[in-house]
């Protein structure tokens, strides 16, 4: 008898229960084993962990700042928000009727049909500084912390989806305050501000890039969003392990995806109307090397309180929400493959 590939899988019809509950009551169930599933609550901590408005906002600040500024940033966010959250809807929609880890590729191929099954999962699973004579890392201190930092990852990722999911849980919520602290406080300690119509219409066009086009430095300022707004798949890629996967595992993709709109939204207006100079900011002769909100949190408390040592505590908050990042793509990535 010919193997059973996945493309040949019976439709699954929308589950009532989550799917371990189901696959424990049949006859050898290989997933019968799994530990107690985890709560919705879970699901979205995952998913909301990956999007990481610190980590993606922060990380590509500098590309929205520079193709665009202000009015790239502000709008673009909007728009990107706006088509997102349309494909988090369908993704929510297939989610409830197919609950599964690796939830993509098998979308792909029930949906494409027997014929183009293969092909659809597969192009599925292919899309998917210095100054001052400061220390600047060689590339092999870079790629040996990297390393080391995915193996911790790894290490974390073998403990009990009970762990994870308390991990999931305060990389949310980390995530969630940090934001709130940083678009406040930084507006607020920072000794020079912008005005609202600077943060809401200032468009730069001054790229370095020799790029004359307004349409397409506006475009190119939209990767800060689009890059930001990505990762929701893994409240998909978990519901074997979430309790009543039909409905939680839609529910996390579309509330990890809604609340990350808002605050990211937030969290632009906030660090924004700290931005003064963008040249300055960009430039590689600053603090921070060009790196701009690390420069915009260095230059607002060294001008309020003579030291930076509440930039450091800032770029602090911003780390540790990228390390949860790190580890809750790894946890979502495993499931996947």
């Amino acid at each position: 008898m010919a193997p059973n590939r996945l493309w040949e899988k019976p439709l699954l019809k929308p589950l009532n229960l989550g799917l371990r509950e189901k696959v424990a009551t049949a006859p050898s169930a290989p997933f019968a084993t799994i530990p107690q599933p985890a709560q919705a609550i879970s699901n979205f901590a995952f998913s909301f962990s990956i999007i990481s408005i610190l980590t993606g906002v922060t990380t590509l600040y500098n590309t929205g700042l520079n193709y665009g500024g202000p009015f790239s940033m502000v709008y673009g966010w909007l728009i990107a928000s706006f088509f997102t959250m349309f494909v988090a809807l369908s993704m929510a929609e297939i989610c409830s009727a197919y609950p599964t880890s690796g939830g993509l590729y098998y979308w792909s191929a029930k949906l494409a049909g027997p014929t183009w099954a293969p092909f659809a999962s597969w192009i599925t699973g292919c899309t998917g500084g210095k100054n001052g004579g400061g220390y600047e890392a060689s590339k092999y201190v870079v790629i040996s912390i990297h390393g080391g930092i995915l193996l911790l990852h790894g290490i974390l990722n073998t403990l009990p989806i009970s762990v994870l999911s308390f991990f999931g849980q305060f990389a949310s919520i980390w995530n969630a305050i940090g934001v709130f602290v940083l678009m406040i406080l930084i507006p607020i300690v920072a000794t020079q501000r912008a005005s609202v119509k600077f943060v809401f219409t200032y468009f730069n066009t001054d790229t370095g890039a020799r790029i004359s086009s307004s349409p397409y430095i506006f475009l190119v300022g939209l990767f800060m969003a689009q890059y930001s707004l990505s990762g929701y798949d893994a409240s998909a890629h978990m519901t074997e392990e979430t309790k009543e996967a039909d409905k939680n595992g839609p529910k996390g993709i579309i509330n990890a995806v809604g609340i990350s709109i808002i605050l990211g939204f937030y969290y632009i207006l906030g660090i924004t109307f700290a931005v003064t100079n963008i040249p300055y900011l960009l430039s590689k002769d600053n603090d921070a090397g060009g790196y701009a909100i690390a420069q915009i949190f260095y230059v607002a408390f060294k001008d309020r309180y003579g030291h930076s040592i509440g930039g450091i505590i800032c770029l602090i908050i911003v780390v540790v929400a990228i390390f949860f990042c790190g580890m809750s793509s790894v946890t979502s990535n495993s499931r996947l493959l």
